[in-house]
């Protein structure tokens, strides 16, 4: 069912709400899906820093916080390659520079099996992620009940989230060989 338009004060129907315009000449939807996850983006990572720093770790970025949750998930070592497919990281100088980070704050360790090198929580990083799970339940989960959207609709959105991530990287490739 199509959704009209927000009204402006003056009761004008006003389009759709874009940063880029002049990207919208067939498809303004795309545009404003764009915009959207551009302003999403930035707020979740900004989200992710402060929930850290809360937790006790100011000196960490958006991508160590990702690495440190990358690798505590199901307990199991993962190897730098493993993080990187599951992240869709590209550079995985970035990653190497996240797990040393994380590694002097004793949050990881590596372990070396043969010439590949294995990485997993320690006790602390354990711990630090478990307090960080507690501050989103309190500062984000608690506050997104409140808008009334269904479990379902966020599983379809994140969903609907990763086949456009691989139409954006396939776009990528393409315009690579340009």
């Amino acid at each position: 069912m199509p959704v009209s338009a927000p009204s402006s004060p003056k009761g004008r129907t006003s389009g759709p709400i874009v940063s880029s315009e002049h990207l919208s000449h067939r498809a303004q939807e795309q545009s404003e899906f764009e915009f959207g996850l551009i302003i999403a983006s930035h707020a979740f990572t900004r989200w992710m820093v402060r929930c850290m720093t809360a937790a006790g770790y100011p000196e960490l970025g958006p991508l160590d916080v990702l690495v440190l949750h990358s690798v505590n998930h199901r307990k199991r070592a993962k190897r730098l390659s493993d993080i990187c497919l599951v992240l869709n990281v590209e550079d995985s100088h970035t990653v190497t520079y996240a797990l040393k980070k994380l590694t002097k704050l004793e949050l990881v360790r590596g372990e070396k099996h043969g010439k590949e090198t294995f990485f997993r929580t320690t006790d602390v990083g354990r711990s630090t992620c478990q307090r960080y799970a507690e501050i989103r339940e309190d500062c984000l989960i608690e506050s997104l009940s409140s808008l009334g959207i269904e479990p379902e609709e966020t599983s379809r959105l994140a969903g609907m989230l990763r086949a456009m991530s691989g139409l954006y990287d396939q776009a990528a490739r393409a315009a690579a060989s340009l």
